[in-house]
């Protein structure tokens, strides 16, 4: 389920995103202004504008673990920024940046609750800092 999860995000797929958790997901990534999200409702609004700043690419799993009704999951995410993803103008440049997701399970399988955390450091140097020449 976490890799449909991952795959559908990497794909910009809302519709799928939202297959993979319950209808009363609770979604939070941990220092957003919007805090924690409750529904399904208010989870597409996130990925709605989430997809709308950055366009993954690929969710690479570097660790996960897991028990009968958790994940936890250290990943590596790489994609464009053709929006403004947390506030900074992204200018369509690529970004890489590690992630941990703490998943709760229901027990059809599907997402209870995603709690995430991002490198934010990692993604605020790469998008202040000037584009490389290469990438000129």
């Amino acid at each position: 389920m976490i890799d449909r999860h991952f795959r559908f995000e990497a794909e910009n797929d809302v519709d799928g995103v939202l297959s993979t958790m319950v209808d009363d997901v609770e979604h939070e990534v941990v220092g957003s202004p919007a805090g924690p999200l409750c529904g399904q409702k208010a989870a597409r609004g996130f990925y709605d504008a989430l997809f709308a700043d950055l366009s993954g690419e690929k969710v690479t799993t570097l660790h996960r673990y897991y028990g009968p009704d958790f994940v936890v999951d250290e990943s590596l995410w790489e994609g464009m920024a053709p929006g403004t993803p947390f506030g900074i103008p992204g200018g369509g440049r690529r970004l890489v940046f590690r992630l941990l997701h703490v998943f709760n399970m229901a027990p059809d399988g599907k997402i209870k609750r995603e709690n995430v955390w991002i490198d934010l450091a990692s993604i605020l140097q790469q998008l202040q800092s000037p584009p490389s020449a290469t990438a000129a």
